[in-house]
């Protein structure tokens, strides 16, 4: 390499795409369109960033195999910060192996933690933990310790393991500041926000108050029976039942168990488990049958006691009931969540990170940019989700929770 491509490069080593494009701007060979691009990613405009790298891949040729491997491991982070989370990954293990095999163990390194990013996005934790276990941070370069540190402080964060979080993220605001990357250094910053956000709500006895995530794990782990409404659960005693996919079941728990130790009358289950103003005997009918199935499914954590206007929820291995709910009332908190990264999402990324339908994910698009709490740009296959990030809440509890309807 000659030294404008070598300045170049430790430019965008350093968090510098200015400096790095007043040395490449305007040459048009392989290693200068792979800077150009990764320079542009850096400013912000993903999409002239994509058209570069990939110019830059097919300039490069087979009989440059590492740089080309380069080319694809900075395509995959272009669309990992585009939320294309469709991208192959396939290509991008298969890059990684590549620069495994010839020597550049930093960059495989780095197509690794994009592997992770990913995973993490999509909400499979084991798989991500299971990689990250996988790689000695000590040995890498500041930039990347604090990109490890970042990935252990999420992973931890969405397990609900706060000590390992704040942990983490002292370390990586140390290798940040080694690093000498301000963006990086933001990055680290933002994360720490979260993590002494509020997390969620807790609801208990008629009165609400906001928890931060230390919180959220005591209040887990405590005697209490603890209705989930960020995961969609019953907790209690050491034991879990989910609701995630019954989501009548989990409306009826957790009007019972706002209201609890009172009981709720017939009509407000109806109207809230099934979106009816007027009920009849049919609903009424219908409403024991979920009751029932209710009672079972809760079996032995609580059971649920008729009385003469309804029903009531009774904790059977608890003092008392507790409803956690997200710091952020919305009926589609899970879109609203992902989309609050202030990243522009497709709606096929969110359907794929959510676990659910495109088109559910789509009606719930909808809702929102009726409600003006998201909006959208492009069209077609080029259409992008986006809504600035509300401050003063976290989203760590939203994120794994699925679409209840759609």
């Amino acid at each position: 390499m000659d030294s404008l491509i070598n300045a170049a490069a430790r430019a965008l080593a350093a968090g510098d795409p200015l400096g790095a494009l007043n040395r490449v701007a305007l040459r048009e060979d392989a290693p200068a369109l792979a800077l150009r691009g990764i320079a542009m990613a850096q400013l912000g405009d993903l999409v002239r960033a994509k058209v570069l790298v990939r110019r830059a891949a097919r300039a490069f040729g087979p009989k440059e195999p590492v740089a080309r491997a380069r080319c694809i491991v900075a395509e995959a982070e272009i669309a990992l910060a585009s939320r294309d989370l469709g991208w192959p990954v396939q290509a991008l293990d298969a890059a990684r192996i590549t620069l495994a095999d010839h020597g550049d163990g930093v960059n495989a390194a780095h197509a690794r933690y994009l592997q992770i990013r990913r995973l993490l996005l999509i909400g499979r934790l084991d798989e991500a933990q299971a990689l990250l276990a996988d790689l000695d941070p000590a040995i890498l370069p500041p930039a990347l310790r604090a990109t490890h540190e970042l990935l252990l402080a999420g992973i931890a964060m969405r397990c609900l393991q706060s000590p390992v979080a704040r942990a983490a993220l002292s370390r990586a605001e140390l290798a940040a500041r080694q690093s000498g990357i301000a963006a990086l250094c933001a990055e680290v910053d933002s994360a720490a926000l979260m993590l002494n956000s509020p997390a969620a709500r807790l609801i208990c006895h008629g009165e609400a108050r906001p928890l931060l995530l230390d919180e959220v794990q005591a209040l887990l782990t405590s005697t209490s029976l603890v209705v989930d409404g960020c995961r969609y659960s019953v907790r209690g005693a050491g034991m879990s039942v989910s609701l995630a996919s019954r989501p009548i079941l989990f409306t009826l728990v957790r009007t019972l168990a706002q209201a609890w130790p009172a009981d709720v009358s017939r009509e407000t289950l109806i109207a809230k488990a099934f979106r009816l103003k007027l009920s009849d005997e049919s609903h009424r009918a219908r409403l024991r049958v979920e009751i029932g199935r209710l009672r079972a499914a809760l079996k032995p954590l609580a059971s649920v006691t008729a009385s003469k206007r309804g029903f009531a929820l009774v904790a059977q291995v608890s003092t008392d009931v507790a409803l956690l709910m997200p710091p952020v009332e919305a009926r589609h908190a899970a879109v609203f969540a992902l989309l609050c990264d202030g990243e522009s999402w497709s709606s096929s990324a969110l359907a794929l990170a959510l676990g659910n339908s495109q088109r559910s994910v789509q009606r719930a698009l909808d809702t929102l940019a009726t409600a003006g709490k998201v909006q959208s740009f492009g069209h077609g296959r080029a259409r992008r989700w986006i809504t600035p990030p509300v401050p003063g809440f976290a989203t760590t509890l939203l994120l794994p929770g699925p679409l209840s309807g759609g």
